[in-house]
């Protein structure tokens, strides 16, 4: 016989099966609401995915076009730099060309039995030299006045270090040099005056540029000069200030004369003495290669 249930039995199996069911209904519910909303999400992800992955794909051609960009800015900042090398070399070349105009071509010219100097020339400026620096204070000397501040120069630190350096002869002009040679050839005959002293228009004397050092004890022109401390000084100074010993020993134009000293500027001079070798035994393009600079 079965069992006989109560109606409040049954109200209460009743109820429950509601719940049961209400709460499998509303778990099925909620379910299908996360399903939705992680399938919202996957979308979502997928979209930022792709777009990141476009703007990955910019960012990577923005950084081309920016890296691009730069090597055109380099070219460019390369093209300009040359053309403003190219435009200083220019400049300069037309300064130098300027400046070369304005430089006597004579100054470095090899005279003595080489070239020749017309009667009419004289330097564009003459200086007195200070009377101080004379042997003969009562013979005034000049000398070219771009040559002058050199020549001081030369003379003050000579007496700075004692050694006392006179100016016999400086600029002779065309015609003095003629009465010179007169003089020195009826005195010693013309193939002997030939030997030590310039027709006119051959003398270096003529361009102003040149002088003859004495010293005291030793006031003429003589190789007696060799032998004083002041010639030594000048061997070993002299090139500092652009000076260069005209005519050393074994030179094919005049005897040895250890006084006569010419001024061929700084840079020449510094060369000449670093070789060991002297004026008038290099090539005439070289000399004038040094035009340009003679009395930087």
């Amino acid at each position: 016989m079965l069992p006989v249930r109560s109606p409040l039995s049954i109200t209460i199996l009743g109820g429950t099966s509601l719940l049961v069911a209400a709460a499998v209904g509303y778990g099925g519910y909620r379910y299908s609401l996360l399903n939705q909303e992680k399938v919202s999400l996957e979308g979502r992800v997928s979209e930022l995915q792709s777009s990141l992955a476009v703007s990955e794909a910019n960012l990577a051609q923005a950084e081309k076009e920016k890296a691009d960009l730069a090597d055109r800015l380099a070219a460019k900042q390369e093209e300009v730099a040359n053309l403003g090398e190219q435009v200083g070399e220019i400049a300069d070349t037309v300064g130098t060309l300027e400046k070369l105009s304005k430089t006597d071509p004579e100054l470095l010219q090899k005279y003595s039995k080489v070239y020749f100097l017309n009667e009419h020339y004289i330097p564009t400026k003459l200086t007195n030299i200070d009377e101080g620096y004379l042997y003969n204070k009562s013979s005034p000397q000049q000398i070219h006045t771009s040559v002058w501040p050199f020549l001081e120069d030369l003379l003050e630190t000579a007496r700075d270090d004692e050694v006392t350096l006179n100016i016999i002869s400086a600029y002779r002009s065309f015609s003095t040099q003629s009465s010179i040679k007169s003089g020195y050839s009826f005195t010693y005959g013309a193939g002997t005056a030939n030997k030590f002293i310039a027709d006119q228009g051959y003398s270096e004397h003529q361009l102003g540029t040149t002088v003859d050092f004495g010293t005291p004890g030793v006031g003429a022109t003589t190789v007696a000069f060799e032998k004083t401390t002041a010639y030594q000084w000048l061997l070993d100074n002299a090139y500092k200030y652009g000076f260069i010993l005209s005519y050393p020993l074994g030179n094919a134009y005049y005897v040895f004369e250890p006084w006569h000293w010419r001024f061929v500027g700084e840079d020449l001079a510094r060369d000449l003495h670093r070789a060991g070798t002297n004026f008038y035994s290099i090539d005439q393009r070289t000399i004038n290669e040094h035009l340009v600079e003679i009395f930087d």
